[in-house]
């Protein structure tokens, strides 16, 4: 751990062009580094939250929905490749529902609420520079979406993986690009500012934005979060969901016992010997969507005020430089949460949603379920379901169905009926003829190296 390797670090960034806050925001977090941090939050230092207000029961006033609609901006973290999935562009490129992608259906679904609400409502995109270019070709198929003196995107920000020897900057020649990493998206709030994009929203009278992940397509604006913002003066809003099962991993929020302020705690935050409490879902309830509300205004004065540097608790982030090559260097990643501002801002709020706000696309098992009838999309590019309950578990042998080649060419008719499902488990190499019918529990297995095809218009279990 050396003065030279933050030296290094430093000027390497320079020479990238990287903005001064980003190097000072980055500067931080290296020295926290060094101290010994890690980010650990203890069970004993907090408290499970209490009663929350509900989202069905905010503000319905159309004058205030509309008000507060009209100051509101929609930020869309659009960093993220498709690599998990076998995917080297960016993942909201990907066809997920009646061939749209997440980037169409988002478009539809901001024009259709600014014709509802006779608002601009703007969309930003943050993108990398691995994103952008095949992003901003999609959304120039929607001329009427740019609003005129806003940019339709901004960069995030990019920093230098760390040898976890000795803290100097990574270097991989076999591909440099893979020496660099975003700094989490937390990133957002630096990034906002180095690119002059949160003052040009500000200057147009925008006051609060709504920002959510670009893979998250229940993740639409709604007016009832906006008004109770301003009505309250909330100047941070957490949109939770109550937890389940299998969320038992996802961050929770809780209350700090020092300050009584709400804060957010990460998987990559917890003790080994607080695990039990973390995934324990009967103590904590609820978890971070991702989906989050901000008082521009708010936001300005604290990065003016800290130099712009918020302050968010750091997340260590130990990799391999090449995240496929377990024998590249070890390497260590600088990142923060975005929603772990929650206990930077006084006053912040969470409120509890319906799981309808949550529809991450993280594997296949996602996409096949939102391919699937279980949702249908509407004109206003929303989804609706007819669904009973949760929505169907779906397990697919990742050893065939985790990259998305193989898992298209495994449902070359097309996703199978799951409207009627509970569970779909596969194991072994399944191909499923079209119109398959899933009903209640069913597990599907091939025997070993066969593949077994599931023929055209079968119905399973019932």
């Amino acid at each position: 751990m050396s003065e030279e390797g933050l030296r290094q670090a430093q000027e390497k960034m320079r020479a990238a062009g990287a903005a001064d806050v980003a190097i000072r925001v980055f500067t931080h977090y290296y020295r926290l580094l060094e101290s010994g941090q890690q980010g650990t939050i203890r069970e004993d230092d907090i408290e499970p939250v209490g009663d929350l207000p509900h989202l069905d029961h905010l503000p319905t006033d159309p004058a205030a929905l509309r008000a507060a609609l009209a100051e509101t901006v929609v930020i869309k973290l659009n960093g993220g490749l498709g690599t998990s999935m076998g995917v080297t562009g960016p993942k909201s490129a990907l066809p997920v529902k009646d061939g749209l992608s997440f980037l169409d259906i988002i478009a539809r679904q901001i024009l259709s609420t600014r014709r509802q609400y006779d608002v601009s409502l703007p969309l930003v995109l943050m993108n990398s520079f691995r994103t952008r270019e095949e992003s901003l070709e999609i959304l120039s198929g929607y001329p009427d979406l740019p609003v005129d003196g806003l940019p339709l995107d901004f960069l995030q920000n990019m920093e230098p993986k760390l040898l976890a020897d000795d803290l100097t900057p990574a270097e991989w020649p076999p591909d440099p690009e893979l020496a660099w990493c975003p700094p989490g998206h937390g990133d957002l709030f630096t990034a906002l500012v180095a690119s002059g994009t949160l003052d040009a929203l500000r200057e147009r009278g925008f006051r609060h934005a709504f920002i959510s992940n670009a893979d998250n397509l229940g993740a639409t604006p709604d007016p009832r979060i906006a008004a109770w913002m301003a009505e309250h003066d909330v100047p941070f809003g957490m949109e939770v969901c109550r937890r389940t099962r299998s969320d038992r991993k996802g961050g929770h929020v809780a209350v700090r016992k020092s300050d009584g302020r709400l804060i957010l705690r990460d998987s990559a935050q917890v003790a080994d010997e607080d695990s039990k409490h973390f995934q324990d879902i009967t103590r904590h309830k609820t978890f971070n969507t991702n989906n989050l509300w901000i008082d521009l205004v708010r936001l300005a004065e604290l990065m003016d005020g800290h130099d712009g540097i918020l302050g968010l608790p750091i997340i260590v982030n130990r990799k391999t430089v090449d995240p496929a090559d377990s024998s590249s260097p070890k390497v260590i990643q600088l990142e923060t949460g975005m929603g772990t501002a929650i206990e930077t801002f006084e006053g912040s709020q969470a409120v509890l949603v319906d799981r309808s706000r949550f529809k991450p696309v993280k594997t296949t098992n996602d996409l096949l379920v939102l391919r699937s009838d279980v949702y249908q999309l509407n004109d206003a590019g929303d989804l609706t379901t007819t669904h009973q309950g949760d929505e169907p578990y779906v397990d697919l042998d990742p050893a065939y169905f985790r990259i998305l080649a193989d898992f298209e060419a495994r449902f070359p008719g097309g996703a199978p009926s799951l409207v009627r499902a509970d569970r779909l488990e596969v194991r072994g190499d399944v191909a499923f003829g079209k119109d398959v019918v899933v009903v209640g529990d069913v597990e599907v297995e091939a025997p070993e190296g066969e593949r077994h095809e599931v023929p055209d218009g079968a119905e399973l279990g019932g």
